[in-house]
């Protein structure tokens, strides 16, 4: 595929995709472990919320690794690239507290966000295009970061 950017722009464009894709496939991945195992008096809200949250990723994802490949770059979402590449703290196997899914999606959501964030300063120079995809990304990101918050 021939892309529309210079070549170091696509490399730099293209190693912030495929980070931001690691990330929001790990995050829907966690959230699926911590919908199935969560327990306590606030399951059903938390429950759903969990999975409100592995659809956003999920969506995002593609919208990312669609722009990956717009530009050239061909996304990488094996199961093996996620698990050695992520940087997203990860839910304990078992059951887990709804308190605790609480404390632990405020620390992910912090995690992604300020990786985005990362992404969307180094595509500042690089591609607008992708910096803006970024920035709709981490807005709604943001924006589930507060809603977790808003619970403690």
């Amino acid at each position: 595929m021939k892309s529309p950017l210079p070549e170091d722009a696509r490399k730099v464009t293209g190693e912030a995709l495929q980070g931001a894709l690691v990330d929001l496939i790990d995050l829907a991945l966690v959230a699926k472990q911590a919908h199935w195992n969560l327990v306590g008096p606030h399951f059903r809200s938390l429950h759903l919320q969990l999975d409100e949250v592995t659809s956003a990723a999920r969506q995002y994802t593609d919208l990312v690794a669609e722009r990956a490949v717009a530009i050239g770059v061909t996304p990488d979402g094996r199961a093996s690239t996620v698990a050695a590449t992520t940087g997203l703290p990860q839910i304990e196997a078992g059951w887990v507290r709804d308190s605790d899914v609480v404390k632990k999606f405020i620390e992910i959501y912090g995690a992604v966000i300020d990786r985005m964030r990362q992404r969307i300063q180094v595509t500042a120079e690089s591609d607008l295009v992708t910096q803006d995809i970024l920035i709709d990304v981490t807005k709604d990101l943001e924006k589930q970061y507060w809603m977790f918050q808003a619970q403690q």
